[in-house]
């Protein structure tokens, strides 16, 4: 047999192979590959980019590392409840919203479910800044269970590493009201802002990663004098509960919250350069289990009917702790807040948990706008989507019986 045979019939098994191997990928991870981004910064990815790695961002290493956040394998039920009749095309609100899922759950029944971008329900799709909350309910776990003594503690008696930097004097409770004083950019269109900046930073030896960007921040005004929104602080909070329980986030999610909420898919957290998860970002989890975390913080995060968080938590976590600078809005513990009670969970790009308790209702929006991470337009529309939902619920028991 011939050199010439030999390599020819060694190319034809390896293309075999290659092809093989392609078609025995799942369509989210061979969409990623297809359009894989040339770096690793999500904020200046193009749109088809995102559109392939929102539901798959956990699928590649060379993109991102996560930790899995294991389920009980006893989902709790969605019931389809009555279809919701608004008034507005639901398909032209998806579209504007460039949607991947849009779920409205009314009494525990799901009354809405639609999605696009060739997603569906089985697949996971990134939260981004919705994890603010579920880390913020962490800390909660945390007092409860005694890892944490005072929301007032001082946040270096958890994280030592920040001794004698701005965040010495600020206290556990300042860091989830975002009221630190320390100075933070959080201009998502600035490839020099803090926020583009310290997931490429290059951590000290022996300290973890995202605290050796934050411990080296000026300090800007007094602690708790003001409000400035920073990712960097939510980093801070998660590293403090992975500090205080002695567990990795996606542990203690599982233990607190994934298992009992009766999540039907494992999620997945993803982990900064030193192998920690990112407090401020980044849970992977499919539309319908985040519905059932909706749903789980609507009923006071109760299992076996005790809260897994202190007395009293949800009504300071979900109310107005500080200004924002917009009417009849306002900031909790990581929760956006509304004075007239509900409130919010929200991430870049169209991500988000919308809970109303006085109507026992949860929206659930997962999106890739394509006006960017904040797309002020996108982001009044699914405002006035909110109003409308609550009010067709308004409407709906207001009818005769």
């Amino acid at each position: 047999m011939s050199l010439k045979k030999v390599v020819l019939g060694s190319l034809a098994i390896l293309a075999a192979a290659v092809v093989g191997g392609w078609f025995s990928l799942d369509k989210e991870t061979r969409a990623l590959l297809a359009t894989v981004p040339t770096n690793r910064d999500v904020l200046f990815w193009t749109v088809p980019q995102r559109d392939a790695a929102f539901r798959a961002l956990d699928r590649l290493p060379i993109l991102a590392k996560a930790n899995v956040v294991p389920v009980s394998g006893s989902p709790s039920p969605l019931p389809p409840g009555p279809p919701l009749q608004l008034q507005s095309d639901v398909d032209a609100y998806m579209a504007g919203q460039r949607s991947a899922a849009l779920l409205v759950v009314h009494d525990g029944k799901l009354r809405l479910e639609r999605y696009g971008l060739d997603f569906d329900g089985q697949g996971r799709w990134t939260s981004f800044s919705v994890a603010k909350s579920f880390t913020s309910t962490l800390v909660g776990a945390a007092v409860k269970d005694g890892f944490i003594k005072s929301l007032d503690d001082k946040v270096s008696l958890y994280i030592p590493d920040l001794k004698s930097s701005a965040y010495d004097d600020v206290s556990v409770r300042q860091l989830l009201t975002m009221t630190s004083g320390v100075k933070w950019n959080e201009d998502y269109a600035d490839p020099n802002s803090d926020v583009a900046r310290f997931n490429n930073h290059q951590p000290e030896e022996g300290v973890e990663a995202l605290v050796s960007y934050m411990r080296k921040l000026p300090r800007e005004a007094p602690a708790g004098s003001r409000w400035l929104y920073s990712t960097g602080e939510t980093n801070l909070v998660g590293t403090l509960v992975q500090q205080a329980t002695h567990k990795p986030l996606a542990t203690y999610l599982s233990e607190k919250i994934w298992v009992p909420a009766g999540m039907e898919q494992q999620a997945t957290w993803i982990l900064s350069k030193t192998g920690k998860e990112i407090g401020g970002c980044c849970v992977q989890a499919t539309p319908r289990d985040y519905a059932r975390m909706g749903l789980f913080i609507l009923n006071g995060a109760q299992v076996n009917g005790q809260s897994i968080v202190p007395d009293g938590w949800w009504a300071e976590a979900t109310t107005k702790r500080t200004e924002i600078g917009l009417p009849g809005r306002g900031y909790g513990y990581q929760w956006w807040t509304y004075d007239d009670g509900s409130y919010t969970a929200r991430g870049i790009f169209g991500q988000g948990i919308f809970i109303d308790p006085q109507r026992k209702l949860v929206i659930v929006s997962n999106a890739n706008w394509a006006g960017g991470a904040r797309d002020p337009k996108a982001t009044q529309a699914r405002e006035n989507f909110y109003r409308e939902v609550q009010q067709a619920i308004d409407d709906e028991a207001a009818k005769p019986s």
